[in-house]
C-alpha cells in the first residue's frame, strides 16, 4: 500500500499593510503646531480646506504640504510607498511649485515667516481650487478616479482587518467540521483582500499614466500662478504694514489675523483708500492737538485725581526721589489716581464715552464713504489714546437692523483688528432714517455724522429732545 500523504499545515498569507500617511513634506511637531494655529485664528483658511475637501482627496494634507514647502527651511520629500495611492495627485502639485522659476523668490518672503507662509497657502489653495473647478488640468474622469482609489484603499484596509482578525476566532472547543469552516471562511478572506490589493495596484498604475499625460500641462499652470501669488503676497504685505501703521490697533497681532488681513487687502480698494485717508487724518489731528492755544481766563477750584503732570500737587513730586514711593508714583499715573489741581474755566470739556452713528444709506455710497468712516476711525484713534470708550452705530434705513460695534472694550482700551474690519466692510445701503440711533442712546453722548440734514423730518419724542438738550452735536457733514 502507498503510505498515506500527510497533510500540510494551510500557509497563511501575509500582506502588507496600506500607508497612513498622506503627507509627502517630511515636517516635525513645531510644523503642525504652527500649522493647526494658523487655521484655529484665519476662517479663511478653514473655509478653503472644506471647499477643497469636497473636491479632491486629502486636500487638507495638500494645504499642510504647501505651508511646509514655503515655510521650512530644509525641504525633504516622502518615498511614495509611505504615502497612500489616493495622495500622488498631491504630489504633483507640489513638484510643479518647488521646481518653477519664481519659488526661490516667493520663498524670500515665507521662509520662517508663519503669516507670509500661511496667506501665500491660501491663495495658491483659492487658485488650485478653480483651476479645478474649470477642469483645466483635470477631467471629471480623473477626478473619479482619484475617488474610486480611496475607496479602493478603504475596502483593501477592511478585507486585511477581516483576514487578519480570523487567526485570533480560538479553536479549542470547535468540532472538525467548525475547524473547516473557519479555514475556508480564512481562504475566502484571503482571496478577497488578494483580489482588492491587486485591483488597487492597477488603479494606481492607471492613475500614474494619467498624470504622466497631464504633469507638464499642470506643472506650467501652477507656475504661472506661483508668479501671481508672488506678487499678490508682495502687495498685500505692503498694504497690510500700511493699514498698520495707520490704522494699528496698540497691540502685536497673531499671525493668523496678519493672514486674514492680508488676505480682506488683497483685492479690496476700498480698504486700500480708506487706509491712505486715515492716515492722513490722523497725522492733521495729531499735529492740530499739538498747537498752543491761546488760554482762557481759569482758576484753581479743588483737588482731584487724574494724571494731568502739569496740574500735580507739589508733594506728589517728592514721592520721585523715593526708590519704593517712584514705583508707586508710575502705577497711580497709569491709573489716573495722582493729586492734582482741578481748574475751572469758561468751557469745561468732557472726556467721556463717544458714540459716532455712521450714515450707511445707499446716499453715502462713494468717496462719502470713505471720508466718513476715515473720519471715525480718527476718532478712535484720538479715543484710544484718551483711554476712552468708543461705540459705532451704523445706520440706513428704518427696516435694516443697527450695526453696533463696542470699538475699544474697556480692557486697556485696545482695538481689534476684526472689529476695525467690520466696520470698514459694512454697508448697508438703503434708505436714511437718523431717528433709530438717536432714539436707541439718547443718553449718551455721541458725534452724529450724516449726509446732510434731512428737510422736512417730523420732530422726534420728547425724550430724545431733552437729549438734544444735553448733548453736543457736531455739524452735519454735506459731502455733495
Amino acid at each position: 500500500m502507498p503510505p498515506k500523504r500527510t497533510k500540510k499545515a494551510p500557509v497563511k498569507r501575509l500582506f502588507q499593510p496600506l500607508p497612513k500617511n498622506t503627507f509627502w513634506i517630511e515636517h516635525d511637531a513645531y510644523d503642525r503646531r504652527v500649522w493647526g494655529h494658523l487655521r484655529s485664528e484665519s476662517p479663511s483658511l478653514r473655509e478653503v480646506e472644506e471647499k477643497g475637501t469636497a473636491l479632491l482627496p486629502h486636500f487638507g494634507s495638500l494645504l499642510q504640504d504647501i505651508f511646509c514647502l514655503l515655510f521650512k527651511y530644509n525641504i525633504n520629500y516622502q518615498a511614495e510607498a509611505d504615502v497612500l495611492p489616493s495622495a500622488l495627485l498631491n504630489e504633483k502639485f507640489l513638484r510643479a511649485i518647488h521646481q518653477g522659476a519664481q519659488y526661490d523668490f516667493l520663498r524670500e518672503q515665507t521662509l520662517l515667516n508663519e503669516a507670509h507662509a500661511g496667506l501665500s497657502t491660501l491663495i495658491l489653495g483659492e487658485r488650485l481650487l478653480t483651476l479645478v473647478r474649470e477642469e483645466k488640468f483635470l477631467t471629471r474622469r480623473d477626478l473619479r478616479d482619484l475617488w474610486d482609489i480611496q475607496k479602493q484603499e478603504e475596502l483593501v484596509g477592511e478585507k486585511i482587518e477581516e483576514y487578519e482578525n480570523a487567526d485570533t476566532i480560538p479553536q479549542d472547543q470547535m468540532s472538525e467540521e467548525g475547524k473547516k469552516a473557519l479555514q475556508k471562511a480564512r481562504e475566502r478572506m484571503g482571496g478577497e483582500a488578494q483580489g482588492a490589493e491587486a485591483l488597487l495596484r492597477h488603479k494606481t498604475q492607471q492613475l500614474k499614466e494619467d498624470l504622466k499625460q497631464i504633469e507638464s500641462q499642470a506643472t506650467n499652470r501652477l507656475q504661472a500662478e506661483t508668479i501671481k501669488v508672488a506678487q499678490e503676497l508682495e502687495d498685500a504685505t505692503e498694504e497690510a504694514e500700511t493699514w498698520g501703521n495707520t490704522i494699528g490697533t496698540g497691540e502685536r497681532t497673531p499671525p493668523g489675523q496678519k493672514l486674514e488681513l492680508g488676505r480682506r487687502l488683497a483685492g479690496n480698494e476700498k480698504l486700500k483708500k480708506l487706509a491712505r485717508m486715515v492716515g492722513r487724518m490722523k497725522f492733521h489731528a495729531q499735529a492740530l492737538r499739538k498747537k498752543v492755544f491761546e488760554r482762557s481766563s481759569e482758576e484753581l477750584l479743588e483737588v482731584e485725581q487724574g494724571d494731568a503732570l502739569h496740574r500735580l500737587l507739589p508733594h506728589e513730586l517728592l514721592n520721585l526721589h523715593h526708590p519704593v514711593l517712584r514705583r508707586d508714583f508710575y502705577r497711580r499715573f497709569l491709573d489716573q489716581e495722582l493729586i492734582q489741581y482741578s481748574l475751572r474755566g469758561v468751557e469745561e470739556k468732557g472726556k467721556g464715552p463717544m458714540i459716532v452713528c455712521l450714515d450707511g444709506s445707499s446716499s453715502m455710497s462713494g468717496d462719502k464713504e470713505i471720508w466718513s468712516k476715515a473720519v471715525t476711525l480718527t476718532l478712535l484713534e484720538i479715543a484710544r489714546k484718551q483711554r476712552r470708550l468708543f461705540r459705532s452705530i451704523c445706520f440706513s434705513s428704518a427696516e435694516t437692523p443697527l450695526q453696533v460695534l463696542d470699538m475699544n472694550p474697556r480692557d486697556r482700551y485696545e482695538v481689534e483688528t476684526k472689529t476695525i474690519m467690520d466696520l470698514a466692510e459694512y454697508f448697508p445701503g438703503g434708505g436714511t432714517d437718523f431717528q433709530k440711533p438717536l432714539v436707541a442712546f439718547q443718553e449718551r453722548r455721541y458725534r452724529f455724522y450724516h449726509r446732510r440734514r434731512m428737510p422736512g423730518r417730523p420732530r422726534m419724542g420728547g425724550r430724545v429732545s431733552r437729549a438734544e438738550r444735553k448733548t453736543r452735536l457736531l455739524p452735519l457733514l454735506d459731502l455733495d
